[in-house]
């Protein structure tokens, strides 16, 4: 079982999408294997694209809030605050085929629901973790989303199993889950300065390499509690540069340069703390992926839920307007993603 978060600690990236992509080309590639995504973004951003995007997921969101328990992340949460050091019996109420509801999504992929109530009761979660008794209270709170993944893994048997979790941009409890649940971060960024500064956040918050003026709170932080707690965290996977605009078939020049100072960072930060990532002996720049930009297929597939694989050339309809995906640009799309599931 190998599972990975998309995370950076700044909006706007394409994790969200990224994930759909990932999880949709992976389960497409491999129909002998079960795909879960765990949808911990309370915007439910992934679990809107699975359900086929503007036309459908609004349905079909209710529809999963209405169930009794409500058959989201959300609903699995809640049941685990009713018995927080208990593990739940029944998960299976928890989980969808999204294929039911959006045809193009392939059978082998797994759902479990984005929901807003997931803000609503981040806090009861917070304070739940921090429970005098038992001793552990917070380490068992905050593999609650683990738990879920270990009972989906028994759930497949002897069918592979793999996890991709979306998550928020803040640090809150549900995004700690998440990692908690993770072998790997991929982290997704633009090639801006503000997402140079959202990945050394990524760094800082989820294992403690101090930035300036955090010093006073290095006790206290969450990878010196997990460090005492004989938490596992997870590794740095790939960094996907999305939304790279290109002239003809090189990037542009000022998109090479924010990038090499992005590459040149997080080489910094390699060379000090490889055992961060999940490729220790190679430099971060060595596997950096560029994605470049092409918003009318971005906008189609997420709209429509189409993964890329069953992504057309030619006119397509929106909300009744007409728009025209070329074959050139897709193909380059579809290559640069594709070797980013490649990697998985």
């Amino acid at each position: 079982m190998v599972s990975y978060s998309f995370w950076n600690n700044k909006g706007g990236v394409g994790k969200s999408f990224l994930c759909f992509v990932a999880a949709s080309e992976y389960a497409h590639r491999h129909q002998d294997a079960d795909v879960y995504i765990i949808d911990l973004c309370p915007q439910a951003n992934v679990s809107e694209i699975l359900f086929g995007g503007y036309e459908t997921s609004p349905k079909a969101l209710r529809d999963q809030a209405n169930k009794e328990p409500r058959a989201t992340v959300a609903g699995y949460l809640e049941s685990r605050l009713s018995s927080p050091f208990r593990m739940v019996n029944d998960i299976h109420q928890f989980i969808c085929k999204p294929h039911g509801i959006n045809s193009n999504i392939p059978e082998n992929l797994f759902l479990v629901c984005g929901d807003n109530l997931l803000e609503v009761i981040s806090e009861a979660i917070r304070q739940t973790s921090q429970l005098a008794v038992p001793v552990d209270a917070w380490k068992q709170v905050l593999n609650w989303i683990k738990d879920l993944t270990d009972a989906l893994r028994k759930k497949s048997g002897e069918r592979e199993s793999i996890f991709f979790i979306d998550c928020n941009p803040s640090f809150a409890i549900y995004t700690q889950l998440a990692l908690v649940a993770s072998n790997h971060v991929v982290v997704p960024f633009t090639p801006d300065d503000s997402s140079r500064r959202a990945i050394l956040n990524v760094i800082a918050l989820l294992y403690g390499i101090r930035l300036f003026g955090t010093e006073i709170y290095a006790k206290i932080s969450f990878s010196k509690r997990a460090e005492d707690e004989s938490i596992n965290l997870p590794k740095l996977h790939s960094f996907i540069n999305n939304r790279v605009t290109v002239y003809g078939s090189k990037t542009s020049k000022a998109f090479q340069t924010v990038s090499k100072a992005i590459k040149n960072t997080i080489n910094d930060i390699h060379k000090k703390h490889k055992h961060l990532f999940s490729n220790p002996r190679l430099k971060p720049s060595d596997y950096f992926l560029e994605v470049p930009d092409y918003h009318s297929a971005c906008i189609i597939s997420s709209m429509t839920g189409t993964p890329l694989h069953r992504l057309k050339p030619g006119p397509h309809d929106l909300i009744g307007t007409r728009v025209q995906i070329n074959q050139d640009p897709l193909n380059r799309y579809r290559d640069a993603l594709s070797e980013f599931v490649d990697c998985l």
